[in-house]
């Protein structure tokens, strides 16, 4: 990648990182644009170590020995400039040394995701990009396969989702759902049980369930406050709910993906659930 020093905002190529604080902008211009921001040395390594592709990157002089050799082989710029400059051109201070524009990977089928996987979690409708980036590093930390989104859920590639996911959305396997709950369909074609994670008066409990689970889960977690739809529900093999205690009835969504994810993990060996 070629270096550009930057001391003014009239390159064109600036525009993918104008106004990062406005969220209508981000919805519009990353998911029907074909790109998204990638933000920290961290979550740009991570994202060409899965073989995303930079479109430009954008950083003070601090950070340019740190960045400049992971894009070496790649085409595009490096735009460099002074702290007040670039906090002008994206809003805010970039503490956490880069930003850059990447090109959206194509996204896998379903049947490709699936296969092979023995634990995945489905997200219905969540709209918090800090519950999905939350939720995926759970995942990623608990030994999970892959993730499931359903038309409506929030975009994983939402720089909030990737930050808070610490970047780990660039390298669980992840796709979209074409319809839903129409969708479950496709898990149990798979050989996947669906156990949707609700408050129901025919739930089984989450350590009950963890005993002796079936070789393949595939965990169904749905939106903040109304939790998952009633189509959902009739849609899974059955409900698990994880026990509460002092009154209080529910986790927030990402905290009970990790419990119920931990109860769920697979030993280092694959053999079968951990109880």
């Amino acid at each position: 990648m070629h270096v550009t020093r930057i001391t003014d905002l009239d390159h064109e190529a600036l525009a993918d990182y104008n106004r990062l604080t406005d969220v209508a902008l981000r919805r519009v211009t990353e998911p029907e644009g074909g790109l998204y921001i990638a933000e920290s040395t961290k979550v740009i390594e991570r994202a060409l170590r899965a073989g995303h592709v930079p479109r430009s990157v954008l950083m003070t002089d601090r950070w340019l020995p740190d960045i400049e050799p992971l894009v070496a082989d790649h085409e595009g710029e490096i735009f460099v400039g002074d702290a007040a400059l670039l906090e002008t051109l994206t809003g805010y201070h970039l503490h956490r040394g880069a930003l850059a524009a990447m090109h959206r990977p194509e996204l896998p089928t379903v049947e490709s995701v699936l296969d092979g996987a023995r634990r995945v979690v489905v997200l219905e409708d969540i709209v918090d990009h800090t519950n999905v980036g939350a939720i995926f590093r759970a995942v990623a930390s608990l030994g999970a396969d892959a993730v499931l989104i359903t038309p409506r859920c929030a975009d994983p590639l939402y720089r909030r989702s990737v930050r808070v996911s610490m970047g780990t959305v660039l390298q669980v396997p992840w796709t979209r759902l074409p319809e839903w709950p129409a969708g479950a369909g496709l898990l149990r074609e798979a050989g996947f049980e669906v156990a949707a994670l609700a408050l129901s008066d025919d739930a089984v409990t989450l350590d009950a369930y963890a005993a002796a689970p079936p070789d393949r889960v595939a965990l169904l977690l749905g939106t903040e406050g109304d939790g998952l739809s009633r189509a959902a529900l009739r849609a899974a093999d059955t409900v698990v709910t994880i026990p509460m205690l002092h009154g209080v009835d529910s986790l927030n969504v990402a905290a009970a993906s990790a419990v119920a994810l931990w109860a769920l993990r697979l030993p280092a060996d694959g053999s079968a659930a951990v109880a």
